[in-house]
Parts: structure tokens; C-alpha cells; sequence
């Protein structure tokens, strides 16, 4: 018997699939976890609980393992329980409630609205999509964003250069140094995509912002009209390359408008009553010299009371607030909005900028919001081994958009899921598009196009049984009994919880790796039908084994189309 233990310990209590399915398809770290408030060694509790476990309905083996593990090894009826239960729920298979309805706000992509998409955003806006569709399958109640930085000096900046291309569309003799030299920090964006932007400024504005001769006028008389201008178009521009990504954002959040909206200023006036901002000076920052640092009074937060580093300030030299305290008054914003929890998806180049904003909300919300960093590594795409020549159109980088017209969306999204976040990567040109094993985008959709091949096939026949889920729920299971059929259902039963593990991780990565397994299983059975005449699919003389293998075959599909869901690719009914 074991004394009472507290619930911590308890949730501590581990039951996972072995990674070896010799072991057994389950096992747990209970007797290692229960020996300190038992008073017992590990191995002694393995024992009790082996007893006690192998007169559990749907046990076929127990084994206490190593110091005081227990491997658990299921009936087959358990496992082949696994498939109607699948073909009654659908694609709805996996998902759970144990993210409790909980109010998440998930934050990712958020560029500057100043040029197109590019391959590092890319990563952040797949990752971050199917973090959301992760946690929204796990029961969390979600909110896709997009923050718009449209107040700062980059947004004025894209100005000047939509001033120029419009300059130029009234046929300006003005040279492009020329201009350049008028302007506040000189000419940053010079891409040709702003070019039809200044055409659409002169279509909606003529000449009126110029002076006569198509030279530029004053910039106080136009410096708003083009940066609003400028940012909605690009942020239609945004839209659209997102969209074709297949990412689609619930809320779009304007900075300048949680500026005017004085939400920032709540937010500081927030800390300051609290007793958190203070007038002082900071140390020199690391790796520069004395003489390099500009020894002033600012505005500072007690950023490390919440274990920062250093003490972070609010106001620039000019008076301005940092962009650090208007990211302060954004997430008091989406708190405001009810967010109770918030994730937001970042480059790795933020890193660190993460302990700040972390030790910035604890005090704004007096630790009651939680919020979460991922961090995406930077993209290499490779053709032929050598990286790829950056985009004529962009003018410094590979576009989002030139990306997905070479290889399509659905293998920018796989691909982008085949690594941890954290983790650099490159991105394949030749291996994306390859009709080969160790890609993994064909691999997982080849296994859902055979699939589909074998219910067509078995439709067309038409005397197995009607290949609906609905028929195929209820046909017999017993004749699966093969390792191969066992291990795809063993698999496929493994889905619900690996949903809910993936979510509370934040690693929708692990989708992309389940998949990969899935597949193999499936593969391999397909190959053993080969050499098996038993094991294939569709056999005129045993339609009891038919119709149950045609349930796994639906089953797998059905899995497969889960997970490719989450990640936001289309399954693929047949390869070509």
C-alpha cells in the first residue's frame, strides 16, 4: 500500500509509449516517482504494481524494467478498438480539452510593414500558425495576431522611398542621390516592389504632393499621407503573400493605434505607481568602451527585479518613448482583451530581447498572464548545395512569395515543421520537390495518396462493403493480428496524447516527426503486403480481412489528414 502523496507528485506520474516496441506499448516511471513517499525501493513498488496491473481488463503483459520501470503490452483488441473510434470522429480525432478553454493569444509574423515577405518570416509565420491550430486542437481557446510596427522610424523611412517611386512615376529629372541626400537617414528601401506603390500614390493624389517640375514638396506636407499610404499598401501586400501561405490572422493590431489609443501610457503610469520606473544612469553596455558610452539620466524600469539582467529604459534621448515600452503597453493591450495567456512567435535575433519583455509583463499584469517566446533560427535555401541568389524584385533577400511559386505552399509548410524552431535549417530546393524516402513531405503524402488508392479501389469493386467511415466503424476487427497491423494502430493510438504533449510544449515540430512515423508504418505494412499475399489490402477470397483491413487503411487516412490539418497542408489524393 502507498501513503498518501501530494498532487504534485502525482502529476509527475509519466504513462508513454516505449520507444521500442519490444518493450511493451506502454510505460511508466510511477514506482520511481512513488519510492520517496512510499519509503520503498523503486523496484519493490515495480513489483506491487506489476501484480496489480495484470488484472486489468485489456493488459495482455506486464514487466518491471531497469530500476523501476514497468512495461505495459496491451491486447489487440485494445489496439483495434483504436480504429472505429477514429473513423467515428474524423479528422476531429486528437483533439482534447486540456487546454481548458483558456484565452491564448498568439503573436507571430509581425514584420514591419516595409517590404515584401521574406524566408525568415516565412518560418515564424508556419511555425506560429501551427502552434495555433496545435493548441486550439488541445482545447485552448485561440487568437491568431499580427502586430503592426507602424510608429517608428522604419515606417517613416518606407516613406521617403514610396516619396521617391512616386517622385519618379511624375517623371522627376531629380537623380536618386540627390534625393537621397534630402532625406532624414537616407534612401533605406530602394526594392523595385515600391515601384507600383508610387504609382498608386500619383493615381490617387496626381501631383498634389510635389512641386511643380515633379521636385519634392516639404515633408510636412505629405510625410502622413504617403507613410499611411505606404503602410496599408504594404500591409495588403502582407495579407496576400500570408494568405497564400495559407495563413490567415484573426487580429491585426496597429501600433500607432495603441499609441493614440493611450494604452501605453496606462501601462506606464502602471509601473511608475508601483514604484517601478526611477530617473538613473546605466552601466556601459558589454564590449564597448567607456568613451563609446553616452552617460546620461533616463527613465528606467526595475526590469531586474524580475530577473532580467540589467534595469531596461522607457525613453529614448529625444523623448520618445523606447520600443521596448511600447511593446509594454501591446501586451497590456491583448490583456486588455482578455488574453489569459500569451505566446508570442519571434526571429532569433529577439533573443535577447526575451527576459525584458518576459520581466515587463509580470509587473504590468502582476503575474497573471503568462507569456511564451518561441524563437525561429534563420533559413538557408539551397539549389544544387549552394544558396539560393537573393531576389531581383526584393533587392536583399528571397522572398515569401518566390518561395512558395517554386515549390508550393503545402512543401514550404511541411518543410518548415521538419526541425525544432529553435534550430537553423535549410531549406532544399531539390529535396522539397523530390519524389523520394527521405523527403519527408512525399513520404506522408504518399502514404495518405495509397491510402486513398486502396478505398477508391475497394469502392469500384463494390463487394467488400460500402467504404464509408460510418460502415467501416462496425465491421469486425479480430483477423488484424500481424505485427505490421499492430504497429500502425499501436501508432495511430498514440495521436490524442501526442497532440496534448506538442501544445504544452509549444513544438508543433513534433506533428511533422509523428507523421513521418505514421507513414513508415504504413509503408512498411504496404511492403510486407508485397511479399505476403496475406497481408494485402484487397483479397476476393477473404472479405472478412478485407473489410477490416479497409477500416486501418481509413483509419490511417484519416490520422494522417488530422495531423496534416494542424500543420496547415492539404493531403493529396493521388501523387502524379
Amino acid at each position: 500500500m502507498l501513503p498518501d502523496v501530494s498532487e504534485e507528485t502525482l502529476a509527475r506520474v509519466e504513462v508513454t509509449p516505449t520507444r521500442d516496441a519490444a518493450h511493451g506499448d506502454m510505460a511508466t516511471n510511477a514506482a520511481l516517482l512513488l519510492a520517496k513517499a512510499a519509503r520503498r525501493k523503486p523496484a519493490d513498488i515495480a513489483t506491487d504494481l506489476v501484480a496489480a496491473l495484470e488484472k486489468v481488463e485489456g493488459v495482455a503483459r506486464v514487466a518491471a524494467a531497469g530500476p523501476g520501470f514497468v512495461n505495459i503490452t496491451l491486447t489487440p483488441d485494445v489496439l483495434r478498438a483504436i480504429l472505429p473510434d477514429v473513423l467515428k470522429v474524423g479528422e476531429a480525432y486528437g483533439e482534447s480539452q486540456s487546454g481548458a478553454g483558456v484565452r491564448v493569444n498568439v503573436e507571430y509574423v509581425s514584420a514591419n510593414p516595409t517590404g515584401p515577405m521574406h524566408v525568415g518570416h516565412c518560418r515564424g509565420a508556419v511555425v506560429g500558425d501551427a502552434l495555433a491550430n496545435l493548441m486550439a486542437k488541445a482545447g485552448f481557446d485561440v487568437t491568431k495576431e499580427f502586430y503592426i510596427n507602424d510608429a517608428g522610424a522604419q515606417v517613416k523611412a518606407l516613406a521617403w522611398a514610396v516619396y521617391w517611386r512616386y517622385l519618379q512615376a511624375l517623371g522627376t529629372t531629380m537623380t536618386e542621390e540627390a534625393f537621397g541626400a534630402l532625406t532624414p537617414t537616407g534612401l533605406q528601401y530602394r526594392g523595385e516592389y515600391l515601384i507600383p506603390v508610387g504609382e498608386a500614390l500619383m493615381a490617387q493624389y496626381g501631383d498634389n504632393l510635389a512641386e511643380p517640375g515633379a521636385n519634392p514638396a516639404p515633408e510636412l506636407t505629405w510625410l502622413d499621407t504617403v507613410r499611411d499610404f505606404a503602410v496599408a499598401q504594404m500591409l495588403l501586400a502582407i495579407k496576400d503573400d500570408l494568405a497564400a501561405l495559407g495563413v490567415h490572422q484573426n487580429v491585426f493590431t496597429s501600433e500607432a493605434q495603441v499609441l493614440r489609443d493611450g494604452v501605453t501610457d496606462a501601462a506606464i503610469d502602471t509601473l511608475e505607481k508601483q514604484g517601478l520606473l526611477y530617473e538613473g544612469v546605466l552601466e556601459p553596455p558589454k564590449g564597448k568602451l567607456p568613451e563609446d558610452w553616452e552617460e546620461r539620466e533616463q527613465l528606467l524600469f526595475r526590469s531586474t527585479q524580475f530577473g532580467d539582467d540589467v534595469d531596461r529604459p522607457m525613453r529614448k534621448s529625444d523623448g520618445t518613448n523606447t520600443y521596448f515600452a511600447n511593446d509594454i503597453g501591446y501586451h497590456a493591450d491583448k490583456v486588455a482583451r482578455g488574453a489569459q495567456m500569451m505566446v508570442d512567435v519571434w526571429g532569433a535575433d529577439h533573443g535577447g530581447y526575451v527576459k525584458r519583455m518576459k520581466a515587463a509583463v509580470r509587473a504590468v499584469t502582476n503575474d497573471t498572464v503568462p507569456l511564451e517566446v518561441v524563437l525561429c533560427q534563420i533559413v538557408h535555401v539551397l539549389r544544387d548545395g549552394q544558396p539560393v541568389k537573393m531576389s531581383k524584385r526584393a533587392g536583399t533577400f528571397v522572398t515569401l512569395r518566390d518561395l512558395i511559386d517554386e515549390v508550393g505552399k503545402d512543401a514550404v509548410r511541411f518543410t518548415m515543421l521538419t526541425r525544432k524552431s529553435d534550430a537553423q535549417m535549410e531549406f532544399d530546393l531539390d529535396l522539397v520537390v523530390a519524389q523520394k524516402r527521405d523527403n519527408p513531405v512525399f513520404y506522408v503524402q504518399y502514404a495518405h495518396a495509397r491510402c486513398r488508392s486502396v478505398l477508391r479501389a475497394a469502392q469500384e469493386d463494390g463487394t467488400y462493403v460500402a467504404v464509408t467511415p460510418e460502415v467501416l466503424a462496425t465491421v469486425p476487427l479480430d483477423c488484424l493480428n500481424s505485427d505490421a497491423e499492430m504497429a500502425l494502430a499501436r501508432r495511430m493510438a498514440e495521436w490524442p496524447r501526442l497532440v496534448e504533449a506538442a501544445a504544452l510544449a509549444r513544438e508543433p515540430h513534433r506533428v511533422a516527426f509523428y507523421l513521418a512515423e505514421l507513414a513508415g508504418d504504413f509503408h512498411a505494412l504496404w511492403n510486407r503486403g508485397r511479399d505476403d499475399a496475406s497481408l494485402r489490402f484487397l483479397q476476393p477470397d477473404a472479405p472478412d480481412a478485407t473489410r477490416a483491413r479497409l477500416a486501418l487503411v481509413a483509419a490511417t487516412a484519416t490520422v494522417i489528414r488530422s495531423g496534416l490539418a494542424v500543420m496547415g497542408v492539404e493531403p493529396v489524393e493521388e501523387m502524379r
